[in-house]
């Protein structure tokens, strides 16, 4: 019971940093840049969903039951491609106004999304024999990076 509620306190905190970081910014849409940086990570998170179907994604981090490890498309590159796709879009939102406020609003989902990805890749060594092998030969978020 502890895990899945960490699981869900982690998914509350992505919700509400994604939430204050729109609403400080409310406005990004109205500047090219800002909105173009959202569009890259919007359309990388559609083209991401074409190799992870419906009942195969969670936004929590648990596996769900007969779940597979996705290795095509986004995922022969990175093991969370979604996290990289909202970091993204946020950052499109972020450049708007950079400043205390908003820079410390973006770190904290940074910190959700990293702690997010590390107990989901625990959780998936437990259930996959392969995901060792895989996390061997991905970056977790970044691209190339990280």
């Amino acid at each position: 019971m502890k895990t899945k509620f960490s699981s869900y306190l982690l998914v509350t905190l992505q919700f509400v940093f994604v939430m204050e970081l729109w609403l400080y910014n409310a406005t990004f849409y109205a500047h090219i840049i800002p909105l173009f940086v959202f569009c890259l990570g919007l359309g990388f998170g559609i083209y991401t969903l074409k190799d992870n179907f419906v009942n195969n994604f969670n936004i929590i981090p648990e596996i769900k039951e007969n779940a597979l490890l996705i290795t095509t498309g986004a995922y022969k590159h990175i093991r969370h491609p979604m996290y990289f796709s909202l970091l993204c879009m946020m950052a499109g939102v972020l450049i708007t106004s950079i400043n205390f406020t908003t820079m410390g609003l973006y770190g904290l989902l940074i910190v959700t999304l990293i702690s997010k990805a590390k107990k989901e890749e625990k959780l998936w060594s437990q259930h996959s024999p392969e995901y060792q092998a895989y996390m061997r030969r991905t970056k977790s978020i970044i691209p190339f990076v990280f």
